[in-house]
């Protein structure tokens, strides 16, 4: 399937995968030599998308697909794929427990069943108006709960690099609600033009997204008051790349993020001054794209 993809977007298979390892080391490097907790950093990254391989839907799909032993297969070897590149990096780095670590869990939590059943409804801070932060702050509550116990740790261990990172994990969170594309009927109920759809979407999600990040910036600036410029900038980096992501949505609307997206929004971790051509650019794409739905 990924083949598939990667010869849709114009890209043969292979040219794609070195592309995507350069990448990977490259964004790899730069992590390591800015951050002391780059190996954790990676090894929440790992199990993250492994959880997220492990959505129950998804597995009762391969299960009736190729039966409860084949499944079980298939899931172990696709965790150590995923985990197999930053095994690899991590080893070269000479962080052997970590790697040993996730080499461990990575077959264990493809053996693993989450069954999320609750009988109540998670409360959320938003109105249904917005359904990607209704629906995105049930399935990740707990996500941007840990990332304030970190803010906590990092004011208390003096850390105010790690409090950013806290902060730039919930702007990430908030990125994966725009990740999926809704049904096309979502899109057609609203009665505006293109462009001024996009800008409701982009204001909704910026007031939102700061809604979630603001306590850790408070938190920060009370405790570490010089460090004030940092955090205006990470804050105007995290919704940058929540514009970049909506836009790159709807440029590609209603189908799926393709593999060139996906490159490029990756680029903009290690320049995010690639932003500023990005943004106009999907913008004016996506306008394209809805023209035929919104008038």
């Amino acid at each position: 399937m990924i083949n598939r993809r990667f010869k849709d977007a114009g890209f043969e298979p292979i040219l794609a995968y070195i592309i995507l390892a350069a990448l990977f080391a490259g964004l790899s490097l730069y992590l390591f030599s800015k951050t002391e907790f780059a190996k954790y950093i990676y090894a929440l990254s790992v199990l993250a998308l492994a959880g997220k391989f492990s959505e129950i839907r998804r597995t009762e799909f391969i299960k009736i697909c190729f039966g409860d032993k084949k499944q079980q297969k298939i899931r172990i070897t696709e965790n150590l794929i995923i985990a197999f590149p930053f095994v690899v990096f991590l080893i070269l780095k000479q962080q052997f427990l970590i790697a040993l670590i996730l080499i461990i869990l990575s077959p264990i939590l493809a053996l693993a069943n989450f069954r999320r059943e609750l009988n109540f409804t998670i409360p959320t801070p938003f109105s249904k108006n917005p359904f990607e932060f209704t629906t995105g702050f049930r399935n990740t509550f707990y996500l941007i709960l840990g990332a304030y116990v970190l803010t906590i740790i990092a004011v208390s261990v003096h850390n105010f690099n790690l409090g950013i990172f806290a902060m730039l994990v919930v702007f990430a969170i908030t990125l994966s609600y725009y990740s999926n594309p809704e049904n096309v009927y979502y899109v057609w109920t609203y009665s505006l033009s293109p462009k001024m759809f996009l800008v409701q979407k982009i204001k909704t999600a910026l007031l939102f997204s700061s809604f979630l990040a603001l306590p850790i910036a408070l938190i920060l600036a009370i405790f570490s008051h010089q460090g004030i410029n940092i955090i205006v900038i990470a804050f105007l980096i995290g919704w940058a790349f929540l514009v970049c992501m909506i836009v790159s949505k709807y440029a590609a609307f209603p189908d799926e993020l393709n593999i060139v997206q996906a490159i490029l929004l990756s680029l903009c971790i290690g320049f995010p001054p690639l932003l500023i051509v990005l943004i106009p650019y999907f913008f004016l794409k996506s306008e394209n794209r809805l023209s035929s739905l919104l008038k």
